[in-house]
């Protein structure tokens, strides 16, 4: 699979093979990271793509208003990668560790378990935005044009909720197996999907931003039922054979899988919901500086989502490598593979960001009709500020990757929790009422990075993760 000729796996691959002829990694241990990392960052890309063309899509038809609608609908939606992504956590930590110990069994239980649970936590929450959505996005701002989009975007776009959990449990379930080229061409396909039928649906038909959500709600169906076909039968048409297959009539209630997944996965989910919240103060404060620049936050948010697109893959690619070498009971092996990970995502990133340093004008330009529009320049600012300190995402999602892969995800929620509320959304405000101004926004871009970074790159060097981990470890389950 790996073979795909591919320009983003040429790049990744290239960047691993230098890093091993200056002897900063080792060779085999950066082909199997790279290998595992380029499909995932391939489907960030198409991903994050995907959602900067909705935004731009959206603008280009109805305004920067409507950007700003769709910016305030954002957070709640991040509330499925949140929830789904908190339970996709512990999904990896057992598959991963599971299928490195051989024991397919447990592997299945911990899949159904997680979809079960996925699920019991979404729909509520599709159910509230279908109900509430006005008053959910008047929460965040008093411009009745914003709101009234917002809420329209919201109102669709929540039906999708429980699709998106389940779309990041079957994703975790292939890369937890070693196979992240399958979920790569599942989830990228989804995304280019999405921006087909958000054309149609937005210019074609004249929908607007309830386009825009239609057509993300119908992409991560059509992408669910994919996962769930190739699951249970161990194949899809015109893709091939799975890594795993996954009885669907199974046992889905077992109480210690269930409990591992919400101990690991709790600390996850807190740290995806801590962003998501954050941004309900975030966005508040930003309204304060006027419409112009809650557009340019959007407009940066969705460029640094795509600078940040290696983080998916190495972060990913740690927590599956070294929670197979924790399966195993090779310690030596797993930390040994967090070092080299962290490296190799540092460099990554750093190509990453001189690539969007150079070209950060005309990419905002993309996103607006009139380049005189007075949000250009902020969010100019905004993406140079991100190119400074992107890097350091390269560490902060490296160290948490073995984390992550051994259970110890509190630690990671922590660092979040400390970057944002103790950091960033402290200096955004500080800039909102006093002479510091957008300067303040500037510097909560750059707490929001190097905090985390700081903090899990300590964790990961005390090893406190290994002792951790055999809490998880399969041949501990038992007694659980």
């Amino acid at each position: 699979m790996s073979s795909v000729p591919n320009p983003v796996r040429l790049l990744i691959v290239g960047i691993g093979l230098a890093l091993s002829r200056a002897g900063l990694v080792d060779r085999e241990r950066a082909v199997r990271t790279a290998d595992l990392a380029w499909p995932r960052i391939v489907t960030g890309i198409a991903r994050m793509s995907k959602n900067a063309v909705d935004v731009a899509m959206v603008g280009i038809a109805s305004g920067t208003v409507a950007i700003t609608g769709v910016g305030f609908a954002g957070p709640f939606w991040g509330l499925a990668f949140a929830l789904g992504g908190g339970i996709a956590g512990g999904t990896i930590a057992l598959v991963s560790q599971r299928y490195g110990a051989d024991a397919i069994d447990q592997l299945g239980l911990a899949v159904r378990s997680s979809a079960l649970l996925t699920v019991v936590s979404t729909v509520p929450v599709t159910a509230v935005f279908w109900l509430f959505p006005t008053q959910l996005i008047s929460l965040l701002s008093n411009n009745t044009e914003a709101i009234e989009l917002g809420a329209a975007y919201l109102r669709i776009v929540g039906i999708g909720v429980p699709f998106a959990g389940l779309n990041l449990i079957g994703s975790r379930v292939l890369v937890g197996a070693d196979d992240a080229y399958t979920a790569m061409i599942l989830r990228a396909s989804g995304a280019v999907v999405n921006i087909g039928l958000n054309a149609i649906l937005i210019f074609g038909l004249g929908m607007g931003v309830e386009g825009a959500a239609l057509g993300t709600v119908l992409s991560n169906v059509v992408v669910t039922s994919a996962f769930v076909v190739g699951l249970s039968r161990g194949a899809f048409p015109g893709i091939g054979q799975f890594p795993v297959t996954i009885d669907p009539f199974g046992t889905f209630v077992d109480i210690d899988t269930l409990r591992d997944l919400v101990e690991i996965g709790i600390p996850v989910m807190g740290r995806g919901l801590v962003w998501t919240v954050a941004e309900f103060p975030m966005l508040a404060i930003l309204d304060s500086f006027g419409p112009d620049v809650v557009a340019a936050f959007v407009i940066a948010r969705r460029i640094w989502g795509l600078m940040n697109t290696p983080g998916w893959g190495f972060g990913l690619a740690s927590s599956s490598l070294v929670g197979q070498a924790l399966g195993k009971n090779d310690e030596q092996e797993a930390e040994a593979y967090g070092n080299d990970v962290i490296r190799f995502a540092v460099a990554t990133y750093l190509v990453s960001a001189v690539i969007v340093a150079l070209f950060a004008r005309p990419i905002v330009l993309g996103f607006v009709s009139d380049p005189g529009d007075p949000a250009v320049p902020v969010a100019i600012d905004l993406v140079y500020v991100a190119c400074a300190v992107v890097t350091l995402q390269g560490v902060s999602g490296g160290a948490a990757g073995p984390l992550d892969a051994s259970g110890d995800t509190q630690w990671t929620f922590g660092s979040q929790f400390v970057g944002m509320f103790l950091g960033s959304i402290p200096l955004a405000y500080i800039g909102s009422v006093t002479s510091l101004g957008l300067v303040g926004l500037y510097l909560a871009f750059a707490a929001e990075t190097t905090i985390p970074a700081a903090l899990n790159y300590y964790r990961f060097r005390t090893g406190t993760w290994k002792t951790v981990s055999m809490n998880y470890r399969p041949e501990t389950t038992a007694d659980d």
